[in-house]
């Protein structure tokens, strides 16, 4: 049902993205291409990882979960960030989407990694109770911030 992601995958994994976007009203913001994923993924030195859950009848893929290393200084340790799970609403139920993260916490286990940390929206009421029924919690206390594009651009042309 799960397995790691391949050079051949890359078109699917980049359909995924664009549904997981347009399912989080983001569909605008895509800007990477299948080109750009396949070296973030395989490249001579890769970012990050995917896996795909497969549909047992078919052998169609029907989600994925693409995610990279972090580390904490606390722990002394590294972990997995997810950056994205999705699943597609026509093979939701399933347990696809357990299953991927069944996977990545094997991988944590195995690897001696002490986190398994990613970011779900506010209004995602579905994927928070999904989370929340394994036994994810959510870290309150902290909030996220991001700079991109001008506000990125314009901060690392300022004086040191």
């Amino acid at each position: 049902m799960i397995r790691t992601a391949t050079p051949a995958d890359v078109p699917v994994i980049h359909a995924l993205v664009r549904e997981l976007a347009e399912y989080e009203k983001s569909l605008e913001e895509v800007r990477a291409g299948a080109e750009q994923l396949r070296e973030a993924l395989f490249g001579q030195r890769p970012a990050a990882f995917a896996h795909l859950a497969v549909d047992d009848a078919s052998g169609e893929p029907v989600g994925f979960a693409l995610w990279f290393l972090n580390f904490s200084t606390w722990r002394g340790a590294h972990g997995i960030y997810l950056e994205d799970l999705y699943v597609r609403p026509s093979a939701r139920g399933g347990g696809h989407g357990r299953a991927l993260l069944a996977e990545l916490a094997r991988i944590c286990v195995e690897r001696g990694y002490e986190r398994l940390e990613w970011a779900v929206l506010n209004w995602n009421r579905p994927a928070i109770g999904f989370y929340e029924a394994i036994g994810a919690r959510p870290q309150d206390e902290w909030t996220v911030y991001r700079l991109t594009d001008g506000a990125l651009a314009g901060l690392a042309g300022s004086d040191r």
